[in-house]
């Protein structure tokens, strides 16, 4: 099937020029390719030396089955070439890595590998596309002539758009999947795998959910402001003036779009393959397209899939005869319409028939055709079983790494324990399009002993963020800072349903601390301390942070509405100035009230006070009482209310001092981590935990013999001890 036509322009060129400008495309294609070829390192590998002796013997010869099963297939494609001569040839029976002609189907292998995350598509499409390096197609408007196993592929960890498809169908369709190799037509981009145009996936935002309208049809329609007759006159001005200027924009739009990638001259007919999955099995809700070479779904309605000639499986062939002039939006994908779709074996094993629309001279061979397939059944794959190692599927990338590059990112992916920080994937977003300026570097971890999964580093503003899986011994969450120096600006987020406090968010600088709560039964959800300056003679002396701490100058705290208490006698903000020794209570509101009641316990003037000593009058308290409740009338409920306070302040200062100190803990444990990370080796990872073994045995092996060495050191420095002394007693 010939993909996406051109759109008719009002002047066609004749055919022969187009098929003439296209050969010389091609010929300048393949000229470039050699040139890349010789320049990139993977020119040095050649599929024509590989060994093929310790093959099993399926791969080399044909069993009487596959050779009935081509025999089908040849009167099929014989079929398709009389009835439809302007469709391009089928891939039906390529030459496999031993030169032995297979058909498609049977080199799908369905396997299920025993790895949790390979039971499902996403797992699957990611291991293979990130195991695998692309190899273009050898002629960009034509399919391969040659169709290897996906065991020989896994082996040379390489392959083209095909090669990559059948492995992932097969490891798709053993996962239990309705899934299928295409074999179709798609963009450029698509085909050479260029993301440089694309958005990296990590950066793309959930869709917003629109709000719904008011259905209120009776709601206020404010009138039109009025507008100036004069402005409209200056407005009209300004356009006349700027007609001069639009052609000198329109000069740059040109210059712009010269610099924009020419237009594809092979658009609707590059050759690409990816997967087909049907919905239904697997709870699937929806049929969509995965691009092999990048692991994405993809919906049926992309406009980067330009057209499809045929589909095919472990047990089917089915042929497209749908038109795809407007790309795969509007085929439907119901393998079992024969309008839609023309099957190569019938349900009932009984080869398919085109439509009556051959010459009588062919009803022989259909009739033939149609006793051989009655007869016939699909064999079993050819290929061997599909086995991938642990070590093979913890160290997916076959050159260390994997670097893609998107519009404005670049992400870089690397095995687990690939790296002694942990490090499996750095994602750099970049102010330019050239990737010159970095704006932001996101890092993902794995396997990190203080279980360290994410960060985050903000170069404009020098911020890193470090987010943390829970179960740190300090509970941490998630840690901000630009430096771990204390006193430099520290945001600390905690899991606060594990810490008894309730205490979810802590900021810290050098002259306040912030902390908010969550969940606390005093309906505490804010704390917020002021901090003097230190005394600079006490630092010149040699003092440590400890002993010369911050002077709390304010103390200010924010409560919750607690339901059980009458407003006006429920806290709503309690601050403690704790230098000018104030204390002042503000209250809650209800609902018809505007201003708060509040009580302002201040300092007496003139009179020294001692630590328990309250002294309290009415020209020290200041009250004001828009509501109706009588405590605070009483002078003995505000006495007790001032003892209580003084209480509490002085537990507060402690508190203060607690999550100071905690804070400097915390800097100490990060530091101690950074400096020295360390890696715990995961239950699953078989491989790792080998190597593990044989490192401790190693290092026993090492220890006992160092330890004889010195015993036998020891021993023989005895004997020399014990000799002269026995030589004295002798003489004696």
């Amino acid at each position: 099937m010939e993909a996406l036509e051109e759109k008719e322009e009002v002047e066609k060129p004749p055919e022969d020029v187009i098929s003439l400008n296209i050969s010389d495309f091609l010929d300048e294609l393949e000229l470039d390719a050699e040139e890349a070829s010789a320049l990139s390192d993977e020119s040095d590998f050649d599929w024509s030396s590989i060994d093929t002796s310790n093959l099993p013997s399926s791969y080399k010869t044909n069993s009487q089955q596959e050779n009935k099963l081509l025999q089908l297939a040849d009167h099929f494609f014989q079929q398709y070439s009389h009835l439809c001569p302007e469709r391009k040839p089928l891939f039906i029976h390529p030459l496999n890595e031993c030169g032995v002609q297979k058909f498609v189907s049977t080199t799908v292998r369905p396997t299920l590998l025993p790895y949790p995350d390979m039971y499902y598509w996403s797992g699957c499409a990611s291991f293979v596309c990130d195991y695998l390096i692309m190899e273009p197609l050898k002629c960009p408007i034509t399919p391969p002539s040659s169709l290897y196993s996906p065991t020989t592929i896994l082996k040379y960890q390489r392959g083209n758009c095909f090669d990559f498809t059948v492995l992932l169908c097969s490891l798709l369709v053993g996962a239990g999947y309705d899934a299928y190799c295409v074999h179709g037509y798609a963009t450029l981009e698509m085909c050479s795998l260029d993301q440089t145009q694309e958005l990296c996936p990590r950066l793309r935002k959930p869709p917003e959910v629109p709000e719904e309208e008011d259905p209120n049809k009776y709601r206020i329609k404010y009138p039109l402001e009025p507008q100036s007759q004069f402005v409209l006159q200056q407005k009209a001005k300004k356009e006349e003036e700027t007609e001069s200027t639009q052609e000198e924009e329109r000069e740059e739009e040109v210059v712009v779009e010269v610099e924009k990638p020419k237009r594809d001259p092979l658009h609707g007919l590059r050759v690409h393959a990816w997967v087909l999955v049907l919905s239904g099995k697997r709870k699937v809700p929806e049929t969509f397209f995965i691009n092999p070479f990048t692991g994405n779904h993809h919906s049926t309605k992309d406009e980067c899939f330009l057209g499809i000639e045929s589909v095919w499986n472990h047990r089917n062939y089915w042929v497209n005869m749908q038109d795809c002039r407007k790309g795969c939006k509007e085929l439907s994908f119901d393998l079992s319409d024969p309008f839609c779709w023309e099957i190569m074996f019938s349900e009932s094993n009984n080869a398919s028939q085109l439509p009556t629309e051959s010459a009588e001279n062919d009803t022989d061979d259909m009739q033939e055709e149609e006793e051989i397939g009655m007869s016939f059944e699909m064999p079993l794959s050819w290929v061997d079983r599909i086995k991938v190692s642990c070590r093979e599927y913890e160290n997916p990338f076959p050159r260390g790494k994997k670097v893609i590059l998107y519009d404005k990112a670049k992400q870089e992916k690397w095995a687990a324990y690939a790296n002694a920080d942990g490090l499996v994937e750095r994602l750099t977003v970049y102010a330019d399009s050239e990737r010159t300026e970095e704006l932001e570097v996101k890092e993902w971890f794995k396997h990190r002993e203080d279980l360290l999964y994410m960060r985050e580093v903000d170069h404009q503003t020098l911020l890193i963020t470090d987010h943390f899986k829970p179960g740190h011994p300090l509970l941490l969450k998630a840690h901000t800072y630009t430096s771990l120096e204390p006193e430099t600006g520290h945001t600390v987020e905690f899991y606060h349903t594990a810490r008894v406090d309730g205490l979810w968010k802590r900021f810290e600088t050098a002259t306040e601390m912030t902390e908010y709560f969550m969940g606390r039964e005093d309906f505490l959800h804010m704390r917020h301390i002021e901090f003097g300056e230190r005394d600079l003679g006490v630092e010149m002396a040699g003092v440590t942070a400890e002993a010369n701490a911050r002077p709390i100058v304010e103390i200010k705290e924010y409560f919750h509405r607690n339901p059980e208490k009458p407003a006006d006698e429920d806290v709503e903000e309690r601050v403690f100035m704790v230098i000018d020794d104030v204390i002042q209570l503000t209250y809650h509101l209800e609902l018809h009230d505007t201003i708060a009641s509040k009580v302002v316990f201040c300092r007496v003037i003139g009179r020294e006070k001692r630590e328990d000593e309250i002294f309290l009058s009415r020209e020290n308290t200041l009250k004001y009482q828009p509501w109706s409740s009588e405590k605070h009338k009483n002078m003995r409920h505000l006495y007790n209310l001032l003892w209580e306070l003084r209480a509490e302040q002085k537990d507060l200062k402690q508190l203060v001092r607690d999550s100071e100190a905690e804070m400097l803990n915390i800097l100490m444990v990060r530091e101690d981590e950074e400096a020295n990370i360390k890696l715990t080796v995961s239950l699953y990872s078989t491989a790792k935990r080998e190597q593990q073994h044989e490192a401790t045995v190693l290092e026993e092996e090492q220890r006992s013999s160092q330890s004889s060495l010195e015993e036998s050191q020891y021993i023989g420095e005895e004997d020399e001890s014990v000799a002269p002394h026995t030589a004295t007693n002798s003489t004696m």
